[in-house]
């Protein structure tokens, strides 16, 4: 089965210039400034919806639940609650967010992203992170979505989170249950060295694929010999010295290899959506849009033989 066409889930996200800090979950803000009867206004919003429609395919809930800083984690964990409970009201079926990154110590202030287990205090920080943090937080929490008819919450595999590849979220998967998933964001992993075709057939096959954001990297070849991949930039002023960054889809790689990778979803018999995000620092906002989503209709077409 094709995915179905690319749109994006709530809430939306207006063009941004780059991501320099959290962003509040839009679609909570009436439910914060209403706590006696939080979602009592939501049902004739969603309404709107349907009337046009569109299909809301998530609810997004970006935090980090699990950061040293207990007032932090604190309200990422009220947040990620409220998400359960309005996708409960609003029948959606698939929560998209982060794994969270904790301290690497009891002591710790800020998240320690460890992903290299030498010298060994480095594979000791890391088995505490996931026995004592990631592991716990995440049963807790699977569970209480799980109560509310939750049965999906798709995380994106990104740096500076402890799920930022497909083996660190099957490790969770595997240690929490069939409710962890993936928000498969290529994006983060082409400078990874993943290969996307694998990586889809991959988790597919486990039944992890909750959600598609398709999103491009290209790679300056040039700096990438000199600086290794360690080296994104997400300003357009930063790219001379960039080794990658974010592009619309097409504009990182060929319009062919945007077409295996929407092949792979078909042979995986995945029926979510592919959500176009955008945050190309060349083509920002509605123009990067409209150009992903001329190079995925094109795609489709192609597959269809239209």
């Amino acid at each position: 089965m094709l995915p179905r066409a690319a749109c994006s889930p709530l809430p939306f996200r207006p063009p941004q210039k780059s991501p320099v800090s959290w962003k509040p979950p839009l679609h909570l803000v009436l439910a914060l400034r209403s706590p006696q009867a939080p979602f009592a206004r939501f049902p004739s919003a969603f309404s709107t919806f349907e009337d046009k429609g569109i299909r809301v395919a998530t609810l997004s809930c970006h935090g980090n639940p699990v950061h040293p800083d207990a007032k932090h984690a604190q309200k990422d964990i009220d947040t990620f609650r409220k998400t359960v409970l309005l996708a409960e009201m609003l029948d959606v079926k698939v929560i998209v967010g982060f794994s969270g990154c904790p301290g690497g110590t009891p002591q710790d202030a800020q998240p320690n992203w460890i992903t290299y287990r030498w010298p060994p205090e480095y594979a000791q920080m890391q088995d505490w992170q996931w026995k004592e943090k990631i592991i716990p937080h995440w049963k807790e929490q699977a569970k209480y979505a799980r109560e509310h008819g939750i049965k999906r919450l798709a995380f994106e595999m990104h740096p500076n989170f402890s799920v930022y590849n497909p083996r660190t979220l099957m490790k969770l998967r595997e240690a929490v249950g069939e409710e962890i998933g993936a928000n498969c964001d290529l994006s983060h992993l082409f400078w990874q060295g993943c290969d996307p075709v694998e990586v889809i057939h991959f988790l597919g096959k486990q039944g992890a694929l909750f959600h598609a954001h398709m999103k491009d990297t290209t790679f300056y070849t040039e700096n990438v010999n000199k600086y290794g991949v360690l080296n994104f930039a997400f300003e357009k002023s930063d790219l001379d010295s960039a080794s990658e960054t974010f592009r619309a889809v097409g504009y990182g790689h060929s319009a062919s290899l945007w077409k295996s990778v929407v092949k792979a979803y078909m042979d995986v018999g995945f029926e979510g959506i592919l959500s176009i995000e955008n945050e190309d620092p060349i083509l920002p906002g509605e123009v990067g849009v409209e150009r992903a989503a001329y190079v995925l209709k094109n795609v489709r077409r192609e597959l269809l033989g239209e």
